[in-house]
């Protein structure tokens, strides 16, 4: 359940399907993003978001907002350190908040990266996740 000052929760975090352990680099950082959510997530894989990695990360968490440009891009460059068998875990402002993303804009992206739209969870009042992932074929 979302907090009512629009926060997520630690237990909406377990959606996400994060462990302790997992390398988790952060892309997309700025002032808007959920810090509650942030700390449920550094609290669930036991460790710090990485911002460069000299190695595979097993997830991307990629904070994209509509006036971030085009999500081909952000997607594309999130997949840099992205390990072959990675999610990227796309969060993007809710309906009807500043600086939504349509997800159609969304779907053309993941397919236009290469891309598959995964399950999508909610993580905070304000911000949506959608997972997407490599197709099966193309993970080693």
């Amino acid at each position: 359940m979302a907090r009512t000052d629009g926060s997520a929760s630690a237990a909406e975090v377990t959606a996400l399907g994060l462990t302790r352990g997992l390398a988790v680099q952060e892309l997309g950082w700025d002032d808007d993003v959920d810090e509650v959510l942030r700390d449920a997530v550094m609290d669930a894989i036991d460790g710090d978001l990485l911002y460069e990695s000299n190695e595979a990360v097993d997830v991307v968490l990629l904070w994209w907002r509509d006036s971030d440009g085009d999500v081909v891009d952000g997607l594309v460059d999130a997949l840099t350190d992205l390990s072959p068998t990675g999610c990227i875990w796309l969060l993007t402002p809710k309906v009807g908040r500043p600086e939504y993303v349509d997800p159609t804009d969304v779907a053309e992206g993941a397919l236009t990266a290469g891309l598959v739209l995964a399950n999508p969870a909610s993580v905070s009042t304000n911000w949506q996740a959608q997972k997407l992932v490599r197709p099966r074929g193309n993970r080693r």
